[in-house]
């Protein structure tokens, strides 16, 4: 039997009643499932969703693009496979999972394995500025090998999305057209950076949603 393929699909819509059901019925014209619904963004007449929607074997994702921009007043941001469902409680459980690990370099690397799922990115990283340069304190399974040579965003008093092509990120980050975000973790010079190849651009919503995190986790590990 062939795996039923899931997807991450983001859509601005207008916030009105009725828009989200219409979408429902457009995207399952197609057959699509829709298994869970995440509220990424919502301001003055519109809203971001995010949605992971299952398809029939051999469907292609194009067919959920076509139906969803079929209705007026929908975009889709962007499509990317997806494993696992989205969970209410993901961010209280990712705080748990730190806090049961011993030693702070352990709590490091447990943030950057898990923080990719619980925030919808590629990858994860915790960085620190040393006399040095930069160093990569723990990466995620998924943190690209080439590093950055200097990071001119350090010390960082906040947490913000990163110019992406800016001089100082690697090329092959480049040429995977990664989005970046970076909150500080403990101090100014240490920071947890957050990596997505082939976007989409970080929403205010969820920068600020790293930096509640980071803030949470820095109290944890002290």
């Amino acid at each position: 039997m062939l795996p039923v393929p899931s997807y991450l699909l983001r859509v601005e819509l207008e916030d009105r009643p009725g828009s989200l059901g219409s979408l429902a019925v457009a995207l399952g014209s197609v057959g699509a499932d829709i298994l869970s619904l995440d509220v990424v963004e919502r301001a003055a007449g519109y809203a971001i969703d995010d949605l992971v929607v299952e398809l029939p074997p051999g469907a292609m994702p194009d067919m959920l693009i076509t139906a969803a921009e079929n209705l007026n007043g929908v975009y889709v941001d962007s499509i990317r496979p997806h494993t696992g469902l989205l969970d209410a409680h993901r961010e209280l459980e990712l705080i748990d999972h730190v806090a049961a690990a011993d030693g702070r370099l352990q709590r490091l690397q447990v943030l950057a394995d898990e923080a990719p799922k619980v925030l919808r990115v590629g990858w994860c990283t915790v960085v620190t500025l040393t006399d040095s340069g930069p160093q990569r304190l723990v990466g995620s399974s998924g943190a690209p090998e080439t590093q950055a040579a200097e990071t001119p965003w350090l010390p960082l008093a906040r947490a913000e999305a990163l110019d992406a092509s800016a001089q100082w990120v690697p090329q092959v980050w480049r040429d995977m057209d990664t989005t970046l975000a970076a909150a500080p973790l403990s101090d100014p010079s240490t920071a947890v950076v957050l990596g997505r190849p082939g976007g989409p651009a970080f929403r205010p919503s969820e920068v600020a949603r790293l930096g509640y995190l980071a803030g949470i986790v820095t109290t944890i590990i002290g």
